[in-house]
């Protein structure tokens, strides 16, 4: 946070800018108790304050701002009258709070609730710019976006405040570029729009003092700082800079006063305070040599199948060092030979099963014997990758992987010390296919399958003989928290607040427990008690006819107790 405000403050010096800086956190973000209690704490010192677009969000807000007045609290969202008269009383109460205009019919609520009280609150105005942002979110801006009023609606939103004695109320405008803008030029094109407007509003009289530019301050989630939807091809000064100059420029050459800045850097404040650490459950390798039985039976029946003599023959060859090209392309046709001759009938499973494993055993024997794959053989690698298998849901702990194929950076947290010799791509334990990551952070951009250790052997497994083996997300704390689904009824994970000391040294500050099987059962309507009833009438009924014996139903009537009670994830 002390980045962001020493970034624009040094921009404001060396540009000569008459308005200073301040950020707001959107709760939206991370709404974690934890991590608005720490933004709040230190943006406090800073000048900072929060941002809230709901009902609830507002009273967190309010909460969390106890004691602390001057903090500003800007209500953005869909708003209703209770929603304008918490926001009213706040500001009676003495809160630093600016309501934001979203819609035209608000003006007409936030009126009536002055009225009532007899005030005229801070509030602000939305613009609905014509520039529209970049990448994923580039639908939320422009004149097409959701929230906001237009230039006509906002010079009838400035008559109807002056007839209605509200106009010196009207004190920040606003607008919306899209989160996770990488393009600098198109925040160049937004913030010069905004600052026209604010020219123009204060030349007609409205008192605006803060110019509020939203969020879209991305993260360079791939490291390749380029255009691009997972990176910026910008800095946090260089954002500062052309945002305090483009808007100071337009000032000058119109004579007008520089209003204070305002931004809305949730995804800046919070991506980086959170990751994700699972445990590798599993894996699945393919062969690297077929099963030697079940290739002699298959070669020794009394007409071994073309393609079975086919695919043996690539592989011959490929241990022989000849032709890998050839031979890969030879052991494919096979393949797909085999499966169209035994989907029609007209090829036994042994032989079927043969010939996959010959062609899975030539392409483990190309990758052996080559260090740089021949044209044509560039996916090899990927096509053969390991499957991790991770205790973890991709919809509940990492949802815009999935959603958007949001990038990011992972990698072993241990056996650091040795390097990594598969390629793996990585599936969580829900029962959809789509709940797996197989596109990383790559130099340049991103690649198909991630550089892992060998995992334990099932035996390894069976006697807890090795260390598990984990897997770090990194740059997750914004959004995953919040936005995590309960696919398969599988909840929030256990959750450690780590900070650290100015002494360097770092502690754990708070650990919360994830989420139990009745408390995700709650959630869609079923009572942990009434199972708990159902299941016991059902271990009585099989003690009554002697199913179960007495020792049974007992550590059955537990087992289903502890159950209820314990982790959604595998332990």
């Amino acid at each position: 946070m002390s980045v962001l405000r020493d970034g624009f403050d040094k921009a404001i010096l060396e540009l000569g800018y008459g308005g200073s800086y301040s950020c707001v956190y959107p709760l939206k973000v991370n709404q974690g108790r934890h991590v608005c209690e720490v933004i709040r704490d230190f943006g406090y010192e800073l000048g900072f304050g929060l941002e809230v677009g709901s009902k609830p969000e507002l009273l967190a807000g309010l909460s969390l701002t106890c004691g602390m007045n001057g903090m500003p609290l800007v209500c953005n969202g869909f708003k209703d009258v209770e929603y304008i008269e918490m926001a009213t009383l706040a500001a009676k109460m003495g809160r630093n709070v600016f309501t934001v205009v979203e819609q035209a019919y608000e003006l007409e609520r936030i009126s009536a609730s002055a009225l009532r009280h007899g005030l005229v609150p801070r509030f602000g105005v939305r613009a609905k710019l014509a520039a529209s942002g970049v990448g994923r979110w580039a639908g939320s801006s422009g004149l097409r976006g959701k929230f906001g009023l237009t230039t006509g609606e906002i010079l009838h939103a400035v008559d109807y405040l002056t007839k209605n004695e509200l106009l010196s109320g009207f004190r920040m405008l606003h607008c919306h570029m899209g989160s996770q803008v990488f393009d600098l030029r198109a925040v160049k094109v937004m913030v010069s729009e905004l600052a026209q407007l604010y020219v123009q509003l204060w030349k007609a009289g409205v008192p605006i003092e803060v110019l509020n530019i939203g969020g879209g301050l991305g993260i360079d989630y791939d490291g390749t700082q380029s255009a691009s939807a997972c990176s910026v091809n910008y800095t946090l000064e260089q954002y500062a800079c052309d945002v305090v100059d483009r808007i100071g420029s337009i000032c000058d050459r119109e004579g007008v006063p520089h209003p204070d800045l305002m931004s809305e850097s949730g995804r800046w404040l919070v991506a980086h305070s959170s990751l994700l650490v699972c445990e590798v459950i599993g894996s699945r390798t393919f062969p690297t040599g077929p099963n030697p039985d079940l290739l002699e039976r298959a070669l020794q029946k009394d007409c071994p199948p073309q393609p079975v003599l086919d695919a043996h023959n690539a592989y011959r060859r490929v241990c022989e060092g000849d032709d890998f090209l050839r031979a890969y392309a030879e052991a494919e046709n096979a393949l797909a030979e085999a499966t169209a001759l035994f989907g029609l009938g007209h090829m036994d499973l042994e032989a079927k099963a043969a010939c996959e494993e010959l062609f899975w055993a030539t392409g483990s024997a190309v990758l052996s014997a080559q260090e740089e794959l021949p044209d044509g053989l560039d996916s090899l690698s990927d096509r053969l990758a390991d499957i991790y298998f991770l205790n973890l849901s991709v919809f509940q702990s990492l949802l815009d992987s999935w959603g958007i194929e949001q990038l990011f950076p992972v990698l072993p947290i241990h056996r650091l010390d040795e390097q990594p010799t598969r390629r793996g791509v990585l599936v969580d334990i829900t029962c959809d296919s789509d709940g797996r990551i197989d596109r990383f952070v790559a130099e340049g951009g991103s690649k198909a399958t991630l550089e892992l250790h060998p995992p334990a052997s099932e035996s390894e497994l069976r006697a807890c003989s090795t260390i598990p083996y984990y897997l770090g997300f990194f740059l997750t704390g914004a959004y995953q928290e919040t936005l995590g689904d309960l696919h398969n009824l599988l909840g929030d994970s256990h959750a450690v607040h780590v900070s650290v000391g100015d002494d360097g040294h770092w502690r754990i500050d708070t650990i919360v427990d994830g989420d139990s099987v009745s408390d995700v059962l709650g959630r869609v309507q079923f009572d942990a008690a009434e199972i708990r009833i159902q299941l016991d009438e059902d271990v009585r009924a099989a003690l009554g006819t002697g199913r179960l014996t007495p020792k049974e139903g007992a550590s059955l009537r537990q087992f289903f107790d502890d159950s209820l009670e314990g982790y959604t994830y595998l332990k």
